[in-house]
């Protein structure tokens, strides 16, 4: 049996982009976990490709001095379980092999190993990621995002919340039994985003073709973070 650190984790996310794109929702059930639901909105399940970076990654209850930080890019999905709606991961690169380690040993979840750049100049954010874990698919990212307009607050009902306020992940465990965190914090800050993605090898090393959809992108500045521990649904 995998071991289970009960521990709350405290961070900080920064220089979001949430790059979107719908799909059919028989594309996505394909590769979820039999317990898990795919969530739609308007008819379409939803693909988010989302580059980061977490700030002062630390068990709850320690300074952010002591903290550490790990760049990271995921693919996820958004699904239910019964009357609970989530995201489930289906990988997250991170630049740091100690939060990998972490990440895969305490909390289930499907990281790798990558070296990521990430610089911000007059605003706009310049994202690469390059995997280096042994043995894994290819996984090569490079892309300048930026926001435009005015900062908003996602209406309750809107696409833009559907696709930001998620207050729950789910992850499988290598033996298949579903797990599950509750995540805290304040609602998105968001923009509109301009998004140059100039390589893009996320969704073929998760074994998805690349969509056809026009994508919906935002960008947050961020927001303080406090993830459960992992459990059992």
């Amino acid at each position: 049996m995998l071991p289970t650190v009960d521990l709350p984790v405290a961070m900080g996310w920064r220089s979001v982009l949430f790059a979107n794109w719908p799909v059919d929702p028989e594309v996505v059930d394909a590769h979820l976990p039999d317990r898990l639901a795919v969530d739609t909105y308007d008819g379409d399940a939803w693909l988010s490709v989302v580059p980061f970076t977490n700030v002062a990654v630390r068990p709850k209850g320690l300074p952010e001095s002591l903290g550490f930080a790990l760049p990271e890019l995921n693919l996820r999905t958004y699904v239910t379980y019964g009357d609970e709606r989530g995201v489930y991961f289906f990988s997250l690169d991170a630049d740091g092999l100690l939060g990998v380690a972490g990440a895969r040993l305490f909390h289930h979840l499907p990281y790798y190993a990558a070296d990521i750049d990430l610089a911000a100049e007059d605003g706009a954010v310049r994202f690469t990621n390059r995997r280096t874990h042994p043995g894994a698919r290819p996984n090569a990212f490079d892309a300048t995002y930026e926001p435009v307009g005015e900062r908003f607050r996602a209406d309750p009902d809107s696409l833009e919340a559907f696709l930001t306020e998620r207050y729950r992940y789910y992850t499988e465990t290598p033996g298949g039994d579903l797990r599950y965190a509750q995540i805290r914090h304040e609602r998105w800050p968001l923009y509109e985003a301009r998004v140059d993605v100039r390589e893009n090898q996320v969704f073929e090393s998760n074994g998805f073709a690349d969509p056809e959809s026009e994508p919906r992108h935002l960008f947050s500045a961020g927001v303080d973070v406090t993830a459960s521990a992992n459990r059992t649904p």
